[in-house]
Order: C-alpha cells, then structure tokens, then sequence
C-alpha cells in the first residue's frame, strides 16, 4: 500500500483492496480487520482516523488485510467464531462453526427428555467443540462425551471448553466415528448421539467457495462419493449404543434426506424419523429416534 501514517487512510486502503479481492462485506471486514491489527473495538476508529499509526503496527493491520485478500476466512484471522451466543476459538484444524448448526443443539434441548436426569450425551466429531460445550453449560447433570479422530481439533475443542468452564464436565476421546465408545460398555446406555459429520461429495468439492476449499479442513467436509457416508455408518452404529428410545441427531446437507430416509428403513430399529429445516427453508437435522 502507499505510504499511510493514520487510521483514516489505512481505513481507505482496506476498504479498496478488500473490494478489489471481491469481498462481498469489504466495509465492515475492513473494521474488523483494522480493529484486531490496533488493539481497539471496531466501532471506536471512527473517532480515531486521525491518529498516527506506527510502522509496526501498520504491518501488521497491512498483513491481516493481505490474508483475507487471499480469501482466508475472516474467522480464521480473528481466530474466533460466535455460536449460540458462546465465543469460540477456531484454527484451520477445524471447521468454522455455521449458525445453521445451532439447530443440532435446540433439537437435543427439545428432545432429549432424560438428558437432565443424569443421562448421557456422546458428540460425534466435535471439532472446535461447540456442540459439547454449548450443551454443557446448558444441560447441568447429563453426561457428555465428545470425540473426534483429529487430536488437533481436539487440543482446540478443550481450549474452548477451558474458556467457557466446561473442560471437567466433557470426557474427551479421540477415534474414528463411535470407535471410542466400543471399549466403554457403554452398549444401550447413551440417550442421545449428536453430530455434524463431513457431508459434501467428492465431486463438489471443486465447487465450493475459496474460502472453504483452500482453508477449511477436508477432514471435517469431505464425505466420500455420495456425500452421506459418515451417516449412513452413524445409522448403523448408533442402534448399538442408544438406550431405547434415544435421539441420534445429525446435520445433513441439502438433497440428503430422502437417502438417509431409505438407509435408516435398510438398517432398522429406527421410529419417527423427523428432518428439521434451517431459516433459509433447508432440510438440515435429521433426528432418528432408537426403537423402544
């Protein structure tokens, strides 16, 4: 950028590069951006636009700015997320939390009845662990244990749930899907399994926006070739740890339903399949309730 000794022209800059970059939300990223470079809150520059900025500090403002241009998303530069009202740490060692998934945590609430009465809750794929933790500060007496085959995300997770409390109120296990709880005897004893697990196909996946391409972890997005793979297994293996009539409750991707429908018919031992749609009118949770 041209030489800038104050917040105004490096408001300026910002602005401009960010929708050069094709930014859809270049004046507010900018304040953003500008505010976690300086130390300030965001709605505080505009009364600071005079004020001279020192070449350290410019780098570091011009460096963020650089970053997003690249389409790095916004969350991961900050390195936090807001969801369910709760702050969240994020890296690019897990997926960024999306509002559409605070479904998956009113549908537990609503119906995960023997959940206050000292029951137990298994999350599948926790990643930054916002699921768990926001259920944990919520549902005092129930159990939760939350598990990921990724020890970064888990590091992650545990730091969130350090920062809000929780950390002592969440056994964390690491392995592929429910592989953590074959060794528990926990067979019939779990009264609600939650997930958000990777549902993209492999052939959309060059389709996608750049920032979730080339940052977020393929890991926690890729399902396999028809995109409901880690359902599907979810189906099957879950029958074996629910009590009767225990909740399993997913994100699913738009167009999955009907699929996941005829799977949860193949395997049995499922009543009362609902899908719930997020505010944009999308099918997003299925909930499969466990035979009684």
């Amino acid at each position: 950028m041209a030489e800038s000794n104050t917040i105004g022209t490096l408001v300026a800059w910002a602005r401009q590069s960010l929708d050069q970059a094709g930014t859809g939300n270049a004046a507010q990223e900018t304040l953003w951006l500008l505010a976690h470079a300086l130390g300030l809150e965001s709605h505080q520059l505009a009364s600071k636009m005079e004020q001279q900025v020192p070449a350290e500090v410019r780098a570091r403002a011009e460096s963020l700015v650089s970053r997003r241009m690249a389409h790095e998303p916004l969350q991961y530069i900050l390195g936090s997320q807001e969801f369910c009202g709760l702050e969240f740490h994020v890296n690019s060692s897990v997926l960024i939390p999306r509002p559409e998934t605070e479904l998956l945590v009113q549908e537990v609430v609503r119906g995960g009845s023997g959940l206050n009465e000292d029951g137990v809750l298994v999350d599948v794929g926790t990643g930054s662990g916002c699921v768990a933790i926001t259920l944990a500060t919520i549902l005092a007496r129930t159990r939760i244990l939350a598990m990921d085959c990724s020890p970064e995300a888990l590091a992650v997770a545990k730091e969130n749930a350090e920062r809000h409390g929780v950390i002592d109120k969440i056994d964390w296990m690491e392995g592929d899907l429910l592989s953590p709880l074959r060794e528990t005897g926990m067979a019939g004893a779990v009264d609600v399994i939650v997930s958000n697990p990777p549902y993209i196909a492999e052939a959309d996946w060059t389709g996608l926006q750049p920032e979730v391409r080339d940052f977020e972890p393929q890991l926690a997005l890729i399902a396999g070739q028809k995109g409901t793979e880690f359902h599907d297994r979810l189906l099957k293996d879950s029958k074996q740890f629910l009590v009767p009539g225990g909740l399993l409750v997913m994100e699913i991707g738009q167009g999955q339903s009907a699929a996941l429908r005829q799977t949860a018919a193949q395997v049995g031992g499922y009543t009362a399949l609902q899908v719930v749609e997020d505010a944009a009118g999308i099918e997003r949770v299925m909930i499969a309730r466990r035979t009684e």
